[in-house]
C-alpha cells in the first residue's frame, strides 16, 4: 500500500505505519530491509531465512511504537508469504511480531571498509542503520550483527 518507495502510509492508529520494506527476525531481534522496487529486498529477506532467521514481513511491513521500542509485523493479508522473483510466492511460518534492532539501506550502497555507526529515526526512536554491501558475507554480517554487537 505505500505510495512510494519507503514512503510511509498512515494506519487507523496514528502510532502505526506501513512501510515498503520486509523484516526478518533472529533470537528476538528484527532487521528491517527497505529499498526500492527491485533493490534486493525479498532477496536478502530469504538469504538470511537460510541463515536462520524467521520472516516477519516480505515487501510492506507494520511498525510501531511502544515502551521497549518499535515493533514489526505483517499486515494480515501477506502474513507468512515472501516472494521469490523467479520462483513465486513461497509461504513460511510467521514470526511477527517482533522487536526492531537494525535497518538495513538498499538504495545507497557502503563505500567505506569499516564505516561509522550510523542510525535513522523511526516513530522517534534511533535504530542501527547499514547501507547495502554486494559482499559476498554481507547476509552472515547482518545475523551476526543482530545476535551480538558492533564494536566498531
Amino acid at each position: 500500500m505505500p505510495s512510494e518507495a519507503g514512503t510511509p502510509i498512515q494506519l487507523s492508529r496514528p502510532a502505526d505505519l506501513v512501510i515498503h520494506a520486509s523484516c526478518v527476525v533472529a533470537e528476538g531481534r528484527a532487521v528491517l530491509i527497505k529499498g526500492a522496487s527491485g533493490s534486493g529486498k525479498s532477496g536478502l529477506a530469504l538469504q538470511l531465512m537460510v541463515l536462520g532467521a524467521g520472516l516477519v514481513a516480505d515487501d510492506q511491513t507494520r511498525l510501531w511504537r511502544e515502551t521497549a521500542g518499535i515493533w514489526a509485523d505483517a499486515p494480515e493479508a501477506i502474513r507468512g508469504k515472501i516472494e521469490a522473483r523467479e520462483v513465486g510466492i513461497l509461504t513460511s511460518e510467521p514470526r511477527g511480531p517482533a522487536l526492531l534492532g537494525l535497518i538495513i539501506d538498499l538504495d545507497i550502497d557502503e563505500t567505506e571498509r569499516l564505516p561509522p555507526q550510523r542510525s535513522e529515526t523511526l516513530l522517534g526512536t534511533d535504530v542501527p542503520l547499514l547501507r547495502k554491501s554486494h559482499l559476498p558475507h554481507f547476509p552472515a554480517a547482518i545475523l551476526t550483527y543482530l545476535l551480538g554487537t558492533r564494536d566498531a
